[in-house]
């Protein structure tokens, strides 16, 4: 019995035992996983006048953490929180919270770094002046075993720390959702194909002076290792190099950047794009005052070199630019002809004249017609500069100076043109206007190309104009078909002169036989009168020689027998005299001496005719279209004419008893 009281009282103090061993903890296993955060309950020293770490041993937490294995402590002086490895995934970024350090500074966003970084030694951040709050500084992808009680690492899966009060999951879960609002926990990247940049605005360091709007860049030069900030991922760097908190000038171009998101956040935007065809002037916001470049004959504001505040006098030239919109502007010049229409229902790709519409006008004879118009301009990319610090854009160009310009250059026109002299000097108008206007653009910067006009139109409702073009038309229809007329005329005509053509062409055998012939009478003709010609002659001749020697042996015979034919002429004479005096009147008993004459002849012809026998009528006979058909009569036809003729009568010889009277040649002579 004893025995067994014995071993139940020995029992009951093992059970005992045990239990205040369990209970004191003096013994604890951490595994490996996972760290351990020592929490003093009560110590010599006493307890903590302030903070959350006790760096002198006092009660409260320890700075240094157990890891895996088992350690041994006085029992019922210590409470152990066991908490997880800080995991942060690949690609992915930690942010951490500290609880305990030295309070911000006024102007302080996030807790400096630049003394200490290690988050692993927490007397070492305490001691070198570690600050509490977010930290400047982020964890990359790794496993930490980091003081949860000192530090919260906030990831985007977790929020590591140990949380000591009731409201510290909220305050976290908040901060987290900031982070991740900013897309805070993976890096910013930025792809060629996307043709984007970043442009940061930094929320710590010291402000901006009240003439800066953006901040300048600085710690850009990676030979100084002490103010290279990388983009922006050592804020510590990028303060130290005079970093002001504000949008900066600096962009971030392709790649990849771990940035703080609570130090900066990185709005995307689009690279400016400057197309051919085009130049950009810039129009910067930031820098040093630049000196004027634009000379002194331009009076319109200053141009200045780039880098400086102002307008840029080099443009932009085609291409790609990571230009900060926020630090300046810049304006697309078309540098290629565009046209600008004056027409409301018509807009250009540009979309410069799209509140641009005809120009109403006044004709001389009082007609309202509207005139669409389009106008070629083009600008030299060197003035570009010059045409953007004089009217801002293209835009307000057109608007504020082409517009009224043009519309009231065409109402000057219009009104010294009646609406027929607009419609009809179209050409010439055009010509003057590209001629006057063209010197008038030279003093905006501007080239003009061409001046296009197009067809007066009437207003809505209007239908005077559209009467006058109907009269037009009509008038052009009416001189049409005169045209018509008399081209259909000169081709009946020329069909007549076709068809006698065609007819002459097939009876063209006939014709050139029958010409032919002609030719060959026409030849026989002349050689027959040819040879008529030298007979004539030769009898002439010969009758001539004849007359001479009758002449000269007459003479001498009258001289010898001048004495002896006294009587004899006497009784000659008077018997002459009766015997002309017979002749006459027979002549004029039978017409004249001229009908006697040609009756005898006659009767001679005749008398040959029929000894010979030749046809009075020839048996083919060509006749050459003479009027009076006496032509080509013949040989016999000829020969009576003559003789019919008075030179016909002058070689057959005066009459006898006219000749004896005036001559006074003997009897057998005047007979002869």
């Amino acid at each position: 019995m004893t025995n067994m009281f014995v071993l139940g009282a020995s029992a009951v103090v093992a059970l005992v035992v045990v239990f205040l061993f369990v209970l004191s903890r003096c013994v604890r296993y951490v595994g490996n996983n996972r760290v351990a955060v020592v929490e003093k309950l009560w110590s010599r020293n006493g307890s903590l006048s302030g903070g959350l770490i006790a760096l002198s041993r006092e009660a409260g937490y320890q700075p240094n953490v157990l890891r895996g294995g088992y350690h041994f402590f006085v029992p019922f002086q210590y409470r152990i929180h066991s908490q997880p490895l800080v995991t942060i995934p690949q690609g992915q970024i930690g942010y951490i919270f500290a609880r305990d350090g030295a309070p911000l500074g006024p102007t302080q966003t996030l807790a400096s770094n630049s003394a200490t970084a290690d988050f692993l030694d927490v007397r070492g951040f305490l001691s070198n002046g570690g600050q509490k709050g977010p930290q400047r500084t982020i964890l990359r992808e790794g496993t930490y075993a980091i003081n949860l009680a000192q530090f919260v690492i906030i990831t985007r899966e977790h929020i590591y720390g140990l949380m000591l009060e009731r409201n510290d999951a909220d305050l976290f879960a908040q901060m987290q959702a900031v982070i991740e609002e900013r897309r805070g926990f993976e890096a910013v990247v930025i792809k060629d194909s996307s043709d984007q940049i970043g442009i940061v605005t930094v929320h710590d360091g010291p402000a901006l002076t009240a003439d800066q709007i953006i901040a300048p860049e600085v710690g850009t030069s990676q030979a100084d290792a002490v103010t290279f900030h990388n983009s922006f991922q050592d804020p510590e760097k990028f303060i130290a190099a005079g970093g002001r908190r504000g949008r900066q000038l600096q962009v971030l171009v392709e790649g990849s950047y771990f940035i703080n998101r609570l130090f900066a956040t990185v709005e995307m935007v689009a690279k400016t794009v400057i197309e051919v065809g085009h130049v950009g002037v810039v129009i910067s916001y930031t820098g040093v005052s630049g000196q004027d470049t634009s000379g002194e004959d331009y009076r319109h504001g200053e141009l200045v070199a780039r880098g400086t505040r102002g307008v840029w006098s080099e443009p932009l030239l085609p291409g790609k630019y990571a230009f900060n919109t926020y630090a300046g502007k810049i304006v697309i010049v078309p540098t290629t002809n565009f046209i600008l229409k004056w027409d409301q229902d018509t807009t250009g790709q540009h979309k410069l004249d799209e509140n641009l519409s005809e120009v109403s006008l006044i004709t001389k004879d009082a007609f309202e017609p509207t005139l669409p118009l389009s106008v070629v301009v083009h600008i030299d990319y060197r003035k570009a500069p010059l045409v953007i610090q004089r009217f801002g854009d293209i835009k307000k160009l057109v608007e504020q100076t082409l517009d009224p310009m043009v519309s009231a250059y065409f109402k000057n026109v219009a009104q010294r043109k009646t609406l027929i002299e607009l419609l009809q000097e179209r050409s010439d108008i055009q010509e003057q206007a590209g001629d006057e206007m063209r010197a008038k653009f030279s003093g905006y910067n501007l080239e003009l190309q061409e001046v296009l006009i197009g067809t007066p139109r009437a207003t809505a409702g209007n239908d005077q104009i559209e009467k006058v073009l109907q009269q037009l038309r009509e008038r052009q229809v009416a001189e049409e078909r005169v045209t018509t007329y008399e081209k259909q005329r000169i081709a009946a005509e020329s069909e007549k002169a076709l068809r006698e053509a065609e007819a002459r062409a097939h009876q063209q055998t006939s014709i050139t036989e029958s010409e032919l012939s002609i030719t060959v009478q026409e030849n026989q003709g002349k050689a027959a009168l040819k040879r008529a010609t030298q007979d004539a002659e030769q009898t002439r001749t010969l009758a001539k020689a004849e007359a001479d020697r009758i002449r000269i042996v007459g003479e001498g015979e009258a001289a010898k027998t001048v004495a002896l034919a006294g009587a004899e002429a006497e009784r000659i004479t008077r018997t002459g005299l009766a015997t002309a005096e017979t002749i006459e009147k027979q002549a004029a008993a039978s017409g004249g001496a001229q009908f006697q004459l040609t009756r005898q002849v006659m009767e001679r012809i005749a008398e040959a005719l029929e000894k010979s026998g030749v046809d009075i009528v020839p048996r083919v006979q060509i006749n050459t279209g003479g009027a009076s058909g006496a032509e080509g009569g013949g040989a016999l036809q000829a020969l009576i004419g003559m003789l019919l003729s008075e030179k016909g009568m002058n070689m057959l010889g005066t009459p006898v008893g006219v000749a004896a009277n005036d001559e006074k040649e003997p009897p057998a002579i005047a007979a002869e």
